[in-house]
């Protein structure tokens, strides 16, 4: 390796992550996919050694070619791979300690009988859908609460008391 290109590689060192990014740019004619700066280091420092004193031989390109072809190319799973895994799961994810679509949930609180009602994307209490028992013990009491345990659904649980 010439001096020029030690140089110009050893000056690669001192850039930022942002600027290794742009110089990454300048020499593949696309964005770096990461931002890991050694990463970025190698990778142009190669690129720089490569168009400098040439690149892979036509046999080695062509060995290269004769394994890919033997082997999976991809190391991650595509962009949308994982949230359209996610919708494919089953809908009966349901907690085990929530009893039934439609069955009322009783619990005194401070003199007053609250009734909520068990549905598919929810319980419903005074006419509104909440997304969990414990946004609707919160709503009532005001405070955090689990809500399981404010409405005895814990099988270890007792009916819990009155927060003071």
């Amino acid at each position: 390796m010439d001096a020029t290109l030690r140089r110009e590689i050893e000056s690669l060192r001192k850039l930022k992550t942002k600027e290794l990014k742009a110089r990454y740019r300048k020499l593949f004619q696309e964005d770096s996919p990461s931002s890991n700066q050694q990463h970025l280091f190698r990778r142009i420092a190669w690129r720089l050694q490569s168009l400098a004193e040439g690149d892979l031989s036509e046999r080695a390109r062509q060995r290269a070619t004769d394994l890919a072809q033997d082997v999976e190319l991809r190391l991650r799973a595509p962009g949308g791979f994982w949230k359209e895994l996610e919708r494919a799961e089953p809908a009966d994810q349901r907690d085990t300690r929530l009893p039934v679509a439609g069955t009322i949930l009783k619990r005194d609180y401070r003199g007053a009988t609250l009734n909520v009602t068990v549905a598919e994307d929810g319980f419903l209490y005074n006419g509104r859908t909440y997304r969990s028992l414990s946004a609707v013990a919160q709503h009532v009491t005001g405070t955090r609460w689990n809500g399981f345990a404010f409405f005895a659904l814990n099988r270890q649980t007792e009916t819990p008391e009155e927060p003071r």
